[in-house]
């Protein structure tokens, strides 16, 4: 559920947001120590997709994370060196359920003020009395020109809760978490880049600049037609800054681009920013010299010599008389179909009261109403969906799509077709965990199938059995002392190309169906003037375990 504000313009929409991703990516160096040869292996975690520039946190094929995989490696174990080996366990994308992306891809039509009041309401939202569904074809049907055979729309709208109230309400409301909003930087000053877009806010910092800097940051144009007794608001928070005076909001009523030929007033707050609080409110600041009008605000940050602000600003709004009340913001997909707008049947969009209901607090879905590669939406739907749709019947369908947000692609819609199986509400299944091997050849991770083997004492009676006719000497040196002879010369010595020769008949035993290519690195007893270990590489070519040709 959300707190939204209506009055009599078209409001300018906050957009969804996502969760903050982890900024510490994994750091298993071994400070001071180099030439470590060892096997390693690792889970990719969500900061590991996001690092990766992986929007879904997955791969889209086994060939990607062979191409991406590497270089990372590389940065995470730099102190590995050749002859180690690491095991990446990470995610597949095997494709969504078909007939998703016909629903997330599809068009968006978002009710403004007249179309709910051509449906009888006298407010921006459906009132809660009033049947939503059966009035958006109308509204589809005079909004939408030309619609095609088998179009689909997704309908957005809000539907308040209870009876609205008069009070102060947003004719214009900027969300800068998560986006710019369509604002637009302006350098002044220098050519640091001084305005970012954060998960929660909009941030203007020089820090790190060697120079002085100034750098505007200019709102669309906002058509303030027929408004009156205008009030403005601002939350944000200052710090780090000396001279208050070097970060200023500004108004503009003849800006047309640039802002060095545009005539700028300044707004004055007599509220005092916060500080580490950027959802500190001003007071409401009377905008009425601007009624009626169409407006540029600007955001003027500068910074001189040591004096280096932080200005972060989380939310604008320029208010009037209005009514306010508690609405949902819900969303329902129709098809044009033989001429006429009909509702999908066992499609379902989360609303912001959906997400409410899995969790408002800080890391849950309601704190923004969305999922995010931190809050996956595989953890909450299906307890969601049992509560939600409790008597659905054994391989009973429904669509379920949902916002979702990504530190890298920004504000999405996904969804997954949810099936009853066994009475339980399940997601199809559209990544599976599989595994990749690498290996460090020459300074480099290149994929590698290599497994490793150390070898059993029924491997050295297999041996003996197999080649004791070919080998007698060796052979009985084997089966008295359970190692291979390595002395060079001895009657009883193994070479490498008898070892693999060997190494033939264990592997055929151990790994009947292995494949053309597979390769075994395989660990075995030595006796070479005094008892050890030696490792040997056999990889299966022409259907035969042999040493590698190279």
């Amino acid at each position: 559920m959300k707190k939204i504000y209506y009055l009599y313009t078209i409001l300018l929409g906050a957009i969804m947001v996502g969760c903050n991703p982890m900024e510490d990516i994994h750091n298993e160096a071994k400070s001071g120590e180099t030439g470590v040869v060892e096997e390693v292996s690792i889970t990719l975690t969500d900061d590991d997709y996001d690092e990766l520039d992986l929007a879904y946190g997955s791969f889209n094929s086994e060939d990607e994370a062979k191409e991406l995989l590497p270089g990372y490696l590389g940065e995470l174990y730099p102190y590995l060196s050749d002859g180690s080996s690491i095991t990446v366990a990470y995610m597949l994308y095997v494709g969504a359920a078909e007939g998703v992306s016909d629903l997330t891809g599809s068009d968006i039509y978002e009710l403004s003020k007249t179309d709910y009041a051509s449906a009888g309401s006298d407010a921006f939202g459906f009132y809660p009395n009033v049947d939503a569904t059966s009035m958006i074809p109308d509204i589809l049907d005079a909004q939408i020109a030309s619609p095609e055979e088998g179009q689909i729309v997704l309908a957005k709208y809000d539907q308040y809760l209870t009876t609205p109230e008069v009070g102060l309400a947003d004719v214009v409301a900027y969300d800068f978490a998560g986006s710019l909003e369509g604002w637009t930087p302006a350098e002044g000053v220098g050519n640091y880049e001084v305005w970012t877009s954060n998960s929660s806010y909009v941030q203007g910092n020089a820090y790190g600049s060697a120079e002085d800097n100034t750098e505007w940051l200019v709102s669309p144009s906002i058509d303030l037609s027929g408004e009156s007794d205008l009030k403005f608001q601002i939350a944000h928070a200052i710090k780090y800054a000396s001279d208050l005076s070097l970060l200023q909001i500004l108004v503009s009523t003849d800006y047309s681009g640039d802002v060095a030929t545009a005539t700028w007033n300044e707004i004055s707050l007599a509220t005092a920013a916060g500080v580490d609080d950027y959802t500190a409110l001003s007071e409401d600041y009377d905008f009425s010299a601007y009624d009626g009008q169409t407006v540029n605000i600007a955001f003027k940050y500068s910074s001189l010599g040591t004096d280096v602000g932080r200005w972060r600003i989380s939310g604008l709004a320029i208010k009037t008389l209005g009514v306010t009340g508690d609405a949902n913001s819900k969303g329902e997909y129709f098809m044009y179909t033989s001429g006429a707008w009909e509702l999908m049947e066992g499609v379902y969009y989360l609303s912001s009261e959906d997400f409410d209901s899995m969790g408002e607090g800080s890391g849950q879905p309601g704190q923004y109403n969305n999922f995010g590669s931190s809050i996956p939406p595989n953890n909450y739907l299906p307890t969601f969906m049992s509560l939600k749709f409790p008597y659905g019947q054994e391989d009973e369908e429904k669509f379920v799509i949902y916002d979702y947000y990504s530190s890298s692609s920004g504000a999405q819609r996904r969804g997954n077709l949810y099936t009853v199986i066994d009475g339980i509400w399940t997601g199809a299944e559209s990544t599976i965990e599989t595994t990749l091997q690498f290996g460090l050849e020459d300074g480099v991770w290149v994929p590698d199938n290599t497994i490793r083997y150390t070898l059993v004492p029924s491997d050295y009676d297999l041996i003996v059995e197999s080649l004791s006719s070919k080998y007698s000497a060796a052979t009985t040196s084997m089966d008295n002392y359970g190692n291979f002879e390595r002395r060079p010369g001895n009657a009883a010595e193994w070479t490498d190309a008898m070892i693999a020769e060997a190494m033939d008949y264990v592997l055929n035993e151990l790994d009947p169906s292995a494949e053309e290519g597979q390769k075994y690195l395989v660990t075995f007893d030595i006796y070479n003037g005094s008892s050890g270990t030696e490792s040997l590489l056999v990889i299966k070519t022409d259907g035969v375990w042999q040493l590698p040709t190279e």
